[in-house]
């Protein structure tokens, strides 16, 4: 970011945090989920900086900005945890729900969870000085120019990892290019999903010497994930041994009626089917209870420890749905027939699961893609379209062992991703430590 952008931008935040300060401080103090991290992401009450103790040991900060983000992560920090067994790892993810996640799977392979700053220059220099990272790692996106200014300017190497740049994102980097091509040159490399991504870095005059395409790190992560047991089963969560059972994840407000009025149309033809929907914001297990109750359909979530029975179970709990995939017949992806860009669905793949998505799927357009080319995966535009597929594969074993065996073979050709990003990573520390 060159001098006259970083005068716009910090010119632009001080006046927006004096014109809403107020409102922000009363938003904060009313709602726990802010109120718990504002100060610390401010840069106060930080507490002790994580290894201090005197002696180097490299320091590598890795930021993902929410639940899948940190997915993506975790094979990366587990492998860095092996690679620098001495070293500091520190781990922050922007949301809550993603510090939620990291905490239930990284716990063992991280030092200190610390808070991302908020972009204000003050709050920035002063949670740098309290980590002192050597090195700034960060997953996919989530791009503050304040940040990644006072890193260049301390001279601390940040890295992009897996990244990836959607046609919505391409437009705003065009139209704002003088803002943005500062920001990503920032970077010492930038390791990108495909060679379309790193395309289209260069149109925005990303310079190419920093450019490299590593493949995407969700393909070992859902390798990775799928090694980790929960100790779920089918009665552990009250499914009957004998149904067949479809999993709906990551669901999104306007899909699960859709969702709802499928099962209500299948369970005619398919007497012993049971549904888990997973919403993705787990807080709204209640308001899905209340919809399928009004619908006369017999559910219980999850999180109630047992309560209630009924052919729909409500997974409104974190960290779960991975492994209840491995459960089902059938996988439905949400944030897909709703505009949300889509979520991962490598996660039911892994496990030899037949997956559905439906036409939005930005944010994982690579792996539909290659998905719906395998036949590893199909997609449905409506509810219509929805409930046709559904009644085709529950009715079809063989064909859901095809679609789940092809699904699985992709993700196994693609592994190999996080060791090559491993290897930029060791070779940009090495050459600070040369320095």
């Amino acid at each position: 970011m060159n001098m006259v952008s970083a005068f716009l931008y910090n010119l632009f935040v001080t006046v927006g945090v004096i014109v809403f300060a107020p409102l922000l401080f009363v938003k904060v103090i009313l709602t726990p989920k802010y109120r718990s991290r504002a100060g610390k992401r401010l840069g106060f009450a930080l507490g002790e900086s994580p290894g201090g103790d005197g002696s180097y040991r490299p320091r590598i900060w890795v930021h993902a900005l929410s639940v899948g983000e940190v997915a993506s992560a975790r094979n990366l920090v587990r492998e860095l945890r092996r690679s620098y067994p001495q070293g500091i790892i520190l781990f922050s993810s922007a949301t809550r729900a993603g510090e939620s996640f990291a905490r239930a799977t990284l716990q063992e392979y991280v030092d200190c969870f610390v808070p991302f700053p908020f972009d204000p220059l003050w709050s920035v220099r002063r949670l740098l000085s309290w980590a002192r990272p050597d090195l700034f790692v960060l997953v996919e996106t989530d791009f503050w120019p304040n940040f990644l200014r006072e890193l260049n300017r301390r001279g601390i190497p940040s890295l992009l990892v897996n990244g990836r740049v959607s046609e919505s994102s391409l437009l705003r980097y065009r139209r704002f290019r003088w803002f943005f091509r500062p920001l990503f040159n920032s970077f010492q490399a930038l390791a990108m999903q495909t060679e379309q991504d790193a395309v289209s870095m260069r149109q925005l005059g990303v310079d190419p010497a920093r450019l490299v395409v590593l493949g995407n790190l969700k393909y070992d992560a859902a390798l990775s994930g799928s090694s980790v047991t929960s100790g779920l089963d089918r009665a552990a969560l009250r499914i009957p041994e004998q149904a067949l059972v479809w999993v709906a994840g990551s669901t999104h407000r306007g899909e699960e009626e859709l969702v709802f009025s499928a099962f209500q149309s299948l369970a005619r033809s398919f007497a012993d089917l049971f549904l888990v929907v997973a919403p993705r914001n787990v807080e709204r297990g209640a308001e899905l209870a209340a919809m399928a109750a009004r619908l006369g359909i017999p559910a219980f979530r999850r999180s109630l420890s047992g309560a209630g029975e009924g052919s729909v179970l409500i997974l409104d709990t974190l960290g779960e749905l991975a492994s209840v995939y491995a459960l089902c017949d059938v996988a439905f992806v949400g944030g897909s027939l709703v505009p949300e860009r889509g979520h991962n669905p490598l996660e039911p793949a892994v496990h030899g699961k037949p997956v559905l998505f439906g036409p939005c799927m930005e944010d994982f357009a690579e792996i539909s893609r290659d998905l719906l080319a395998t036949g590893g995966a199909r997609q449905v535009c409506d509810a219509a379209e929805l409930c046709a597929a559904l009644s085709l594969l529950l009715g079809d074993s063989v064909e859901r062992e095809r679609a789940g065996r092809r699904g699985q073979e992709l993700i196994a050709a693609r592994r190999g991703v996080t060791e090559a990003h491993l290897a930029l990573v060791r070779s940009v520390l090495a050459r600070e430590e040369r320095g």
